[in-house]
């Protein structure tokens, strides 16, 4: 009859292992070593930053010149000069371009002799009608050959402004002969060169537009419109049709927003196919950087002024759906704070609920913090200068290893 037995090496290895740790446990305890727990982690916190603010709304838009002219003859002709460099700036009353003025230069001597032959008729006819009077008084001739006399006088001073007339068209024809520009401003290029006939209001010889100041068009949509309204109302921020509310500006290799402008124009109505409203916003060129056509980033004050908390985008962590920061609580302890968030106020992040004022968040080193309540050791930092460095260790300042 057989019988079942145990297996003898896995007893006898688990009783070794018995002995091994108990002498291991009595020699710790013969020893008197403790365990050594790591020193809590470094982290940098801040304060919570409680200042006054204006919420900025951001917008796409365009620079376009204030006054822009379209050059064109106003008499006929064949051009014969060129009298600007292409791209360069002109003053008002430069004379950009000269049609050949012969023919209108004959044509104003004409005028002005017929406003001498004029004024000699006037003189005869006065000098008539002086005799027909002193004929009719000494009763030498009738009524009559006064009357028409004084009636010679009147045509020949009406014929006198008329020949005046006809001679300041000449001169006017005349003047237009030299194309002068109407604005300070930055001329193009000429369109038509020496030697082609040009006709007045037809041929465009350039374009003159002004440089400084310069406009920069946008458009709003309907919700922005109407938030704009409501702060009207309450009288938190006057509308943009009645202030000049400020803008800011960047250009497209620019960081941030550097220029600073002011809103002239909101138009009177939205457009009903794009359901945006066009505005428009005026800024100095002193320096003439700015060239119509140019892309540009707008910032316009979107708020009245209100007290707010921020703090860096560095301290926030996500939790799913929720945002979350550490900040510094009793016994220099890392405790949770879910939070509220709102938009960006030069480079700091809006708090908008979740947080007090004399609240310290932990701003650099939130890795090192594995779970709510966990000890560390607190760095001050500014809050928009998170990664300001701890201070080096004074030399001899580490403690010595335990044994």
């Amino acid at each position: 009859m057989k019988t079942n037995t145990l297996p003898v090496w896995p007893a006898l290895a688990n009783a070794g292992l018995l002995v091994l740790l108990g002498l291991a446990l009595s020699g710790c305890s013969q020893t008197g070593a403790t365990p050594q727990m790591p020193p809590p982690p470094q982290v940098s916190v801040a304060a919570v930053v409680q200042q006054e603010i204006a919420l900025w709304d951001e917008f796409t838009g365009r620079i376009e010149a204030v006054d822009k002219v379209e050059i064109r003859p106003r008499v006929a002709g064949y051009l014969e000069k060129v009298n600007f460099e292409e791209g360069r700036d002109v003053k008002k009353g430069d004379v950009l371009f000269e049609i050949d003025a012969r023919e209108y230069r004959a044509a104003h001597a004409r005028a002005v002799a017929e406003v001498d032959r004029a004024h000699s008729r006037v003189a005869l006819a006065q000098r008539q009608l002086e005799r027909s009077r002193q004929l009719v008084a000494s009763k030498l001739v009738a009524r009559n050959d006064l009357d028409q006399r004084e009636d010679d006088l009147a045509q020949a001073q009406a014929d006198l402004k008329a020949t005046q007339a006809a001679t300041e068209q000449t001169k006017l024809n005349l003047d237009f002969t030299r194309v002068l520009a109407p604005i300070d401003g930055r001329v193009s290029r000429a369109m038509v060169t020496p030697g082609n006939l040009v006709n007045p209001g037809v041929s465009l010889l350039t374009t003159v537009v002004s440089v400084d100041p310069v406009y920069v068009t946008f458009e709003g949509d309907e919700n922005t419109y109407l938030r704009y309204q409501g702060l009207d109302r309450q009288g938190e921020r006057a509308s943009s049709r009645i202030a000049s509310n400020p803008v800011r500006m960047g250009l497209a290799d620019e960081d941030g927003y550097p220029h600073e402008g002011v809103m002239n124009f909101v138009d009177n109505e939205l457009d009903a196919g794009t359901g945006t409203i066009r505005a428009r916003a005026v800024f100095a060129n002193k320096n003439g950087q700015f060239t119509p056509g140019l892309f540009a980033r707008i910032q316009l004050l979107g708020s009245g002024k209100h007290t707010a908390l921020l703090i860096n985008d560095r301290a926030v962590q996500t939790d799913q759906d929720r945002k979350f920061v550490y900040i510094l609580g009793p016994e220099n302890k890392a405790l949770r704070r879910d939070v509220k968030l709102g938009r960006q106020v030069d480079g700091l992040r809006i708090v908008s609920d979740g947080l007090a004022a004399n609240d310290r968040v932990v701003v650099n080193g939130v890795q090192k913090v594995f779970f709510p309540g966990m000890p560390v050791q607190p760095f001050e930092v500014p809050m928009d200068k998170p990664e300001t460095a701890p201070p080096a260790p004074a030399p001899g300042a580490a403690g010595g290893s335990a044994h």
